[in-house]
């Protein structure tokens, strides 16, 4: 069976290109910044970690401003400024050596970030069909690992030098990359600008009216706490509560890396529209239930082997899990999100990630690390119920949409506000 990683030809396989241009950057600065921080900036582990935590919680918000954007100005040109924007950010990392000024750049990349995926999800929305959204989708996941790969490959020989010109190449690539990215999508074509974005007939930002697609949100948003599971609890709960060897952190990263790369668009051809994205996200609610009560047993006193192959079918479970679940909600983000404002809908549902990287490594380490056993079992009931309660969330937005089409087209018929 071949492994098919970028999409088609056409829009979807310059938007690959983009991806992979990125992130090859980013995964070398994921492996080598915060040695960085600490070594050439001389900032504290408190100033870094308060730093980002900051960065992140101001990019969430500014997602849905710069969605909207996107929208009333058209997602190619907002998406390659964007792209331009973050390459400037990371390059002013090599700059700066306090810690305002630190945050200050921490926040204008995590601005740029947030702002540059809600635009690309509304470039993506304007270039593909909305039945190949979702495959065109899990094509650049497999694409954004392999990027990842390798560039945490990259990183890892600016690791193995230790050396400030080392870190600083990690930074200086990274920036070319975005830079690389911006011209990579002046590439596609533009997306005309919908009228109705135009007109300003509605309210500006829409989506935080929108009650159903908020709870959708909040939901997505606890089932994307399995996000730092395996950067930063699961590697704690290795070392701290089992007796398996360290080196398994780095095996369980790479296992995760290449079954998404491998499986995530095979796993995606399911999901066709609301009925199926729900199944899978309930699906994956359940087997990471299931992969939370195989994590709590590796600390049950077992051998270090023994402790090894129970995280082995944890993590497997987990990255079946978290397929599902990113297939699903692909699907449900975009199905719900109306035509002309898909940018600031997906800058809203896009704020799941920063929130999730921001809130996730406190709440996890005390759950799990403190906590131990519980925490995890608590934990799998809490993916349960996010994703049993997806369904009705979704047909809640759905009777609210219909509502909304049905009052806008009577408005339209009598020139009377509905």
């Amino acid at each position: 069976m071949s492994i098919r990683i970028l999409p088609p030809q056409g829009a979807p396989r310059v938007l690959a290109a983009a991806q992979l241009s990125n992130s090859v950057g980013d995964g070398a600065y994921y492996v080598a910044s915060a040695l960085y921080f600490t070594r050439v900036v001389g900032l504290s582990p408190t100033q870094i970690g308060l730093g980002l935590t900051v960065a992140w919680a101001v990019g969430s918000v500014a997602g849905v401003p710069l969605g909207a954007l996107a929208d009333r100005r058209g997602p190619r040109g907002t998406s390659v400024l964007l792209a331009l924007a973050t390459g400037a950010a990371v390059a002013s990392f090599l700059f700066i050596r306090s810690f305002p000024l630190f945050l200050l750049a921490a926040v204008g990349y995590a601005v740029a970030q947030c702002g540059l995926a809600a635009a690309r999800q509304a470039l993506l929305a304007g270039l593909v069909a909305p039945d190949a959204r979702t495959g065109v989708l899990a094509h650049l996941q497999s694409t954004l690992n392999a990027g990842l790969a390798v560039g945490a490959a990259i990183g890892g020989l600016a690791l193995r030098f230790d050396t400030a010109e080392a870190y600083r190449a990690v930074f200086a690539m990274d920036a070319a990359s975005f830079l690389l990215c911006a011209a990579l999508l002046l590439r596609l074509p533009a997306v005309a600008k919908s009228p109705a974005a135009r007109d300003g007939g509605e309210p500006r930002f829409a989506v935080l009216r929108d009650r159903p697609y908020a709870v959708i949100t909040l939901l997505n948003t606890v089932l994307l706490l399995r996000m730092p599971l395996l950067s930063l609890a699961i590697p704690l709960w290795i070392v701290e509560r089992t007796h398996a060897p360290g080196w398994l952190v780095s095996a369980l990263f790479v296992l995760n890396t290449l079954a998404v790369m491998a499986c995530q668009v095979r796993m995606a051809r399911g999901v066709t529209g609301l009925r199926t994205a729900t199944r899978a996200v309930r699906s994956s609610g359940l087997v990471m239930f299931v992969s939370c009560v195989v994590f709590a047993l590796s600390a049950a006193g077992l051998s270090p082997w023994a402790a090894a192959s129970v995280l082995v079918a944890g993590a497997v479970l987990q990255v079946v899990a978290e397929m599902q679940q990113s297939a699903g909600s692909w699907q449900i983000g975009f199905a719900l999100a109306p035509a002309h404002q898909v940018g600031q809908y997906q800058g809203f549902f896009g704020t799941g990630v920063p929130l999730a990287r921001t809130l996730g490594p406190l709440l996890l380490t005390w759950l799990l690390v403190v906590w131990g056993t519980p925490g995890w079992l608590l934990l799998g009931a809490v993916f349960l119920a996010a994703s049993l309660a997806m369904a009705p969330a979704v047909r809640w937005a759905e009777r609210a949409g219909a509502v909304g089409a049905r009052g806008q087209s009577d408005q339209l018929r009598t020139g009377v506000p509905a």
